[in-house]
């Protein structure tokens, strides 16, 4: 199949892409960042106008992924106007170009769609509440891609990995700063379920390949506080985990509302795909392995000066 995957340059755009390559012709879209990667690249912005015709005018995809979006809790609440384009207004416009030509869309949007106060995890059926403006211009993105395309996806995600920038993850957050040393706090109050990023881009593979359509969550199996997550790569990197400080997040001096819990249940994805969600221990071997094999300098090769 031909793959178009908008937001290519991102922390899963570029482990989508790799991924991807293994079986599909992949083709990216990038504003800019991207120079000497291993599948084609097409300069293009989004947010001009016609930008969405002409790029298909030009691929003919068979299938869509779109992790474009402005995912800075901290930036969106301050360019509101600017989030709501990029997370609620361009999904929408994507499905319906994708709607019309019969393309199979993918959208990703978040797990931070709910704000948290639920002590079981949240299935596909809860009601969100999103409490920032990136969550709530995410769930907004994914009202205009439902509306707009039926037979859509909307995967509700949170992963970790290397990135381009190598500044993008938790996971590259507590690697870099145990290495150096440095000490760091950990919130034992958020609760998440973290996957690793390449997980989360095989899901998304196989989702399109069954055909499937709807909303899903497309997460890790394990809730665990940001602390555990930390103390969890510290142990796996043989780092120094007495470096992580246990704190609450409402001590620190983020501005931008977060959900305290975002336990999600996966069973939905797990049962229509027809096996089991990797373990979180997995993924984190897999995090570390592409760490001893220069995995993540390999991939800052791809990025412009």
């Amino acid at each position: 199949m031909k793959l178009l995957i908008t937001g290519a340059s991102g922390l899963l755009g570029i482990s989508l892409a790799l991924e991807a390559l293994r079986a599909h012709e992949v083709i990216c879209l990038d504003r800019g960042k991207l120079k000497s990667a291993p599948f084609q690249v097409i300069k293009a912005d989004l947010l001009r106008r016609n930008a969405i015709d002409s790029i298909f005018s030009q691929v003919h995809p068979d299938w869509l992924i779109n992790c474009a979006a402005l995912a800075n809790l901290e930036t969106c609440e301050e360019y509101p106007d600017h989030a709501r384009i990029l997370n609620a207004e361009i999904p929408g416009e994507l499905a319906q170009a994708c709607a019309k030509r019969g393309v199979r869309f993918a959208h990703i949007s978040t797990d931070a769609v709910f704000d948290g106060e639920k002590t079981d995890p949240y299935t596909e059926e809860d009601q969100p509440n999103p409490l920032g403006v990136y969550a709530q211009t995410k769930l907004a993105g994914e009202g205009a891609v439902q509306e707009a395309d039926a037979k859509a996806i909307v995967a509700r995600v949170n992963f970790y990995g290397w990135s381009l920038s190598g500044k993008r993850s938790l996971g590259e957050f507590f690697v870099s700063s145990l290495s150096a040393g440095k000490y760091v706090n950990g919130f034992t109050d958020v609760v998440f379920c973290p996957t690793f990023v390449n997980h989360t881009a095989r899901a998304l593979l196989a989702m399109l390949e069954k055909d499937l359509s709807g909303l899903y969550h497309v997460l890790g199996g394990q809730a665990m506080s940001k602390y555990q997550f930390g103390v969890e790569i510290a142990r796996r990197f043989g780092l120094r985990e007495s470096l992580i400080s246990p704190k609450s997040v409402l001590s620190s001096s983020l501005t931008a509302r977060r959900s305290h819990n975002l336990w999600l249940s996966a069973h939905k994805l797990s049962t229509d795909l027809g096996h089991a969600i990797p373990e979180f221990s997995t993924g984190l071997d897999e995090f570390y392995t592409q760490y001893q094999q220069g995995y993540p300098q390999k991939i800052r090769g791809y990025q412009q000066a």
